[in-house]
């Protein structure tokens, strides 16, 4: 059975400089292990699979894995699917909700740009002392080089680090082999950018892999969300506001803040890039992981 995907750039300021997401659309009859199966073997950071809602309430249910398995709520896969599901519907609303693993998640499309409404950290509040050190020292830096740092974990595991300013955050080198422990670790840095410029923020995510690596995401929607709910209710940051991220990386992210404490707003454009299809790939057999 040929299954029709789409490859879609998410949270460029043009096609080519976002994060890439892959949608699979006709996901019936998959199981688990075929969705790993595929995900692995297109290799992006997420592939996102479209299934039938099990809420009456929802107009989609997604299912969202990364290399190393399955989660209950991203960023970037929740605009881009959501993009790609309203190029398909009958009816197009600019009011959507999508189920997901994290529950009812609400979208909204304003002209070119689409921005889906933070869902409830699942932890939060201050970083240890002692984990904080360690966090220092897989960046490359000392725990007093931070302005403040906490637990901003929406799912993915977020914890975020604020530093003097953007430059700090530019020159940041880490290394996930100092760390002392080697527990798995999803970091995000925020540091303010110059007066005058179009973003407020820049922001960094680093996350260590399956063998002990340590990647960067290039544009990372759940964690600007989750630091948006932190900043916004701890520090009293003003919205809306536009983060950048993914310069390290070659890309060129923006991330549109906007909403209060209680209903903090992340949103950005997605492009479409590829549409195709994934063929024959149920007459092999699944090797497991």
């Amino acid at each position: 059975m040929d299954r029709r995907f789409r490859l879609v750039d998410v949270f460029g300021e043009r096609p080519l400089t976002g994060n890439p997401l892959a949608v699979v659309i006709d996901s019936d009859g998959l199981s688990t292990d075929e969705m790993l199966e595929i995900t692995r073997w297109l290799n992006y950071s997420e592939t996102t699979f479209l299934v039938p809602p099990e809420s009456s309430d929802a107009d989609y249910k997604v299912r969202i894995f990364t290399l190393a398995g399955e989660l209950r709520f991203a960023g970037h896969p929740t605009l881009g699917t959501c993009h790609v599901w309203q190029s398909l519907a009958d009816e197009v609303s600019d009011e959507i909700v999508q189920e997901c693993g994290a529950g009812l998640v609400a979208l909204r499309r304003s002209g070119d740009r689409i921005s889906f409404e933070a869902p409830d950290l699942i932890r939060e509040g201050a970083v240890d002392p002692a984990e904080l050190d360690e966090i220092a020292i897989v960046l490359g830096i000392h725990s007093a080089d931070t302005i403040a740092a906490s637990w901003v974990d929406n799912g993915p595991g977020w914890v975020a680090v604020l530093l003097e300013n953007a430059d700090a955050v530019r020159a940041l080198e880490p290394d996930f082999s100092r760390h002392p422990r080697k527990v798995k670790l999803d970091i995000g840095v925020v540091g303010m950018c110059p007066e005058g410029g179009e973003a407020l923020y820049e922001v960094r995510a680093f996350f260590s892999g399956a063998r002990g690596e340590m990647h960067e995401d290039p544009v990372t929607g759940s964690l600007n969300a989750s630091v948006a709910q932190w900043l916004i209710s701890e520090r009293g940051l003003q919205t809306p506001y536009v983060v950048h991220q993914g310069s390290a990386v070659g890309r060129s992210g923006h991330v549109h803040i906007s909403g209060t404490v209680d209903s903090v707003w992340v949103g950005g454009h997605v492009f479409d890039i590829v549409d195709g299809h994934l063929g024959a790939i149920d007459a092999r057999p699944v090797h497991q992981a």
